[in-house]
């Protein structure tokens, strides 16, 4: 790994509040107090064993007001949903049997609506805008596409759903509001918060968002689709508000309740949260424990598993600094063998960046220690980071007017292993799993009818499929004749397991 902060007018001097890297040309996207956009083209210098770079892109001239978010589109690693109308990662399919289950692509097909080429941005004063990406003669130009209207305030944070369908915002107004990104309107207003909403994030498998506020609250939202006439619509209704833990005073069997999240004293805009690319757990910044009500409190971030997301599964090792930020490597990696503790036994290796005020920490999913850790290399706080799409860059933005960039070397981080490959190692893990427990339970006489799916291999499309066990036998009567292919989410089939084995 070799980095540094890169010594460039980034924004005029002023303050940089925001970076996002583009999903496929990995383009770095940068916001800042001079009210402008500026995208920057990353130059590798790891051959001369020196620190990498950027050259100027081009910049974007619209906000009025200190831009604090931005975010581009997801990548085009989607296909077109022939029934919803919605861009999804997989394929579920229904037989004859009513039979649900998932289609893992052994290739990456491209949405021609959804390809990274649509950019958010936030900003103070509540503005919100939309640019999307022309190609002109003259190269690539981004220009103005929506702005979207409702907050009163300045917009903090920023992201979109998986499906690029759909942008949640958090703001100084108190509200998160999720927008419909083609038709440019409100879709649902969360305005619980009773605080600036400083930090927003989507599950990848669409059935949760988590919203982050300086009222020391984290509050986790479940997708109740409602029916309009027939059709169904997202709608988000708040599941958790996660607030405080038991303390224990040495020696008493009594313990009380003491908040788990800095108040709004803490000297940051930000408290940027993530979910992991598998939708597995989410992590949260800004945390402050008191192990006992006497003890001072320490600076941390929560680790939330999806199984149970109404309290912390673990705490990562405290940090000297309020932890403001967090971000998620793109890709999976391969099992390194560690003899240490995992975080959760998972059949890949996920790595995540966690930024505070003035260091960085990169962990990964097989260590509870941190395997790189940056620190003085900013003058003042850290705003934001961002992983390119093939995760040999990272990027730091902060208040200092500076951006610091690491570059790693191939397979340095570890051996890449594709999402569908890792999906499926983690169906048939679980599908082994659950079949031992189920027919150990049951006689030999008893049919099996709690397994939840079954897997086999469709010579035709040359692709797995997962069955549930109602239409197994059934299907495979018919030579899997009577299965019929619609597009839908890639990771249904793994929610389908998260859920069924809780």
């Amino acid at each position: 790994m070799r980095g540094g902060t890169v010594q460039i007018n980034w924004h005029e001097t002023k303050p940089v509040l925001a970076c996002d890297f583009h999903p496929i040309s990995a383009l770095l996207a940068t916001g800042g107090a001079d009210y402008d956009i500026k995208l920057w083209t990353t130059v590798s210098n790891i051959d001369q064993k020196k620190a990498p770079g950027v050259t100027y892109h081009s910049n974007l001239s619209y906000h009025s007001s200190a831009v604090n978010a931005v975010r581009f589109s997801p990548s085009g690693r989607s296909v077109f949903c022939l029934k919803t109308n919605l861009s999804y990662k997989g394929v579920l399919f229904s037989c004859s049997y009513n039979c649900i289950g998932l289609y893992w692509m052994h290739s990456w097909i491209g949405n021609l609506t959804i390809s990274g080429e649509l950019l958010a941005s936030g900003a103070d004063g509540g503005e919100l805008i939309l640019w999307k990406s022309h190609t002109t003669d003259a190269g690539e130009v981004w220009k103005v596409l929506k702005s979207l209207v409702f907050h009163r305030k300045d917009v903090l944070d920023l992201q979109w759903s998986t499906d690029g369908a759909y942008l949640i915002s958090g703001s100084v107004d108190n509200s998160c509001i999720i927008w419909d990104a083609n038709k440019g309107s409100v879709h649902q207003i969360l305005d619980a918060h009773f605080h600036y909403v400083q930090g927003v994030a989507w599950d990848p498998l669409g059935k949760y968002a988590a919203s982050l506020s300086s009222d020391r609250t984290c509050r986790i939202y479940l997708n109740k689709p409602s029916k309009t006439k027939g059709v169904e619509k997202t709608n988000y209704v708040c599941q958790h508000i996660i607030s405080k833990a038991d303390s224990h005073m040495p020696d008493e069997s009594k313990s009380t309740k003491s908040h788990l999240f800095h108040d709004e004293t803490l000297p940051s805009f930000f408290r940027r949260l993530a979910w992991s690319p598998d939708g597995s757990f989410l992590l949260v910044p800004a945390g402050s424990l008191k192990s006992t009500p006497t003890s001072e409190p320490v600076n941390t971030a929560y680790v939330f598993s999806r199984k149970d997301l109404s309290r912390p599964a673990l705490m990562l090792p405290g940090a000297s600094k309020p932890v403001v930020a967090i971000r998620f490597c793109p890709l999976t990696f391969s099992l390194r063998g560690s003899n240490t503790s995992p975080f959760f036994k998972l059949p890949y290796r996920l790595i995540f960046a966690v930024a505070t005020l003035n260091s960085l920490y990169i962990y990964d999913t097989e260590s509870i220690q941190p395997i790189v850790i940056v620190a003085g290399v900013h003058y003042a706080a850290i705003t934001d980071i961002a992983w390119s799409p093939t995760g040999n860059y990272l990027a730091l933005s902060s208040q200092d007017g500076y951006c610091t960039l690491l570059e790693f070397e191939n397979q340095e981080l570890g051996s890449p292993m594709s999402i569908s490959d890792s999906a499926k190692e983690n169906v048939e893990n679980s599908v082994k799993e659950e079949e031992n427990k189920v027919s150990k339970q049951a006689s030999p006489s008893t049919r099996v009818a709690s397994n939840p799916i079954r897997t086999h291999i469709c010579k035709e499309k040359n692709v797995d499929f997962v069955h549930c066990d109602l239409c197994y036998d059934n299907c495979q009567k018919e030579n899997w004749k009577s299965c019929r292919h619609v597009v839908y989410a890639a990771f249904q089939a793994y929610e389908m397991l998260l859920s069924s084995t809780t």
